[in-house]
């Protein structure tokens, strides 16, 4: 019963973002694109190969049902550094109860910052004084964004793990604003061969988004991982070697507006203290290498990211401190 409930789930979440199709020629077709960026400094270290590997309270941006690596409780904070001054918070956090599952909330937010009004007939240039006004109205703005959600996980079997997040989106655009519901699913599969563990997550399955008098679909985007540790203290591919870990990753992402895109991702540990972090990113406008690091100690942890986004874009900076307990 159980396998048949997993292979249903894992053919509704495929058949759904298909169906939808995507491609390089429906750039721009989706609405609140904010839900594209990622906050967590761990994952987009690993250039977002992350779908398979993530096991904490990161679970609820990537894939709800790794959210069951909780084991007791778990929280995070995230900083994104931006383009132009806009900024980006959010919470994580995951709380696991034996025998039911694991519940978790997440919330995210920017920081625009204010925003000059223009406006067509405020554009002069003084006769007396010469003074040229480019429009300014003295009025400013500040458009932003917010989404909340909650998060459910259980195991299935000690392979097998589901969860399905429920998200409320909001966008605020000063002259208009909107808000929709979405879902997300996700599965874990533990291989039981070595360290390999495979996953599969639907994002920002939900209604379009209405601006104006047109609706636009949301963001959707279904991703397949993999992951494994090439060198660890046990279950590695090559070699078992003690207090240190080479983990590798691999995502194959197709999003509803572009084609499908690769992720690749590595992860070096030394005693399980201090992390090093580096990933690729295939098939995007901009953004190529991403670069991390990390510290963890009893439970508290600190990591930072580094994405190049190119000549014109420049580079995003990300920090998250996190915590949790395990008995």
């Amino acid at each position: 019963m159980k396998m048949k409930f997993i292979t249903v789930y894992l053919i509704l979440i495929a058949s759904f973002t298909f169906a939808q199709g995507g491609g390089i020629d429906k750039v721009g077709t989706t609405s609140f694109q904010f839900l594209k960026v990622m906050p967590g400094a761990r994952s987009t270290g690993m250039g977002e190969a992350f779908v398979s590997v993530v096991n904490n309270s990161d679970a609820v941006f990537w894939n709800p049902g790794a959210l069951v690596e909780v084991n007791k409780f778990d929280v995070s904070i995230y900083y994104v550094d931006w383009f132009l001054d806009v900024s980006q918070l959010a919470l994580a956090t995951a709380y696991t109860i034996e025998s039911f599952g694991t519940l978790a909330l997440q919330l995210q937010m920017n920081n625009v910052g204010d925003i000059p009004i223009t406006r067509v007939d405020y554009l002069y240039r003084d006769p007396v004084t010469g003074i040229y006004n480019p429009g300014l109205t003295g009025e400013t703005m500040s458009p932003g964004f917010f989404v909340g959600g909650i998060s459910y996980a259980k195991s299935l079997t000690d392979k097998f793990s589901f969860g399905l997040s429920f998200k409320v989106a909001y966008e605020d655009l000063y002259a208009e604003s909107a808000s929709s519901w979405m879902f997300d699913g996700g599965l874990i599969y533990k291989t039981g061969f070595r360290s390999i563990v495979v996953a599969v997550a639907l994002r920002n399955f939900g209604q379009e988004v209405k601006f104006v008098n047109r609706e636009y679909p949301l963001p959707q985007v279904l991703t397949f991982g993999i992951s494994a540790n090439l060198f660890a203290p046990d279950n590695s591919l090559i070699a078992d070697i003690d207090n240190q870990t080479l983990l590798l990753a691999y995502n194959l992402s197709q999003p509803r507006d572009y084609s499908q895109q690769h992720n690749v991702g590595a992860e070096y540990s030394f005693y399980d203290m201090f992390f090093l972090r580096a990933g690729y990113k295939i098939n995007y406008d901009e953004e190529g290498l991403t670069l991390g690091a990390g510290v963890g100690y009893q439970g508290y942890r600190v990591d930072y990211s580094f994405n190049d986004f190119g000549e014109y874009l420049g580079n995003v900076h990300r920090f998250t401190i996190g915590f949790s307990i395990t008995n």
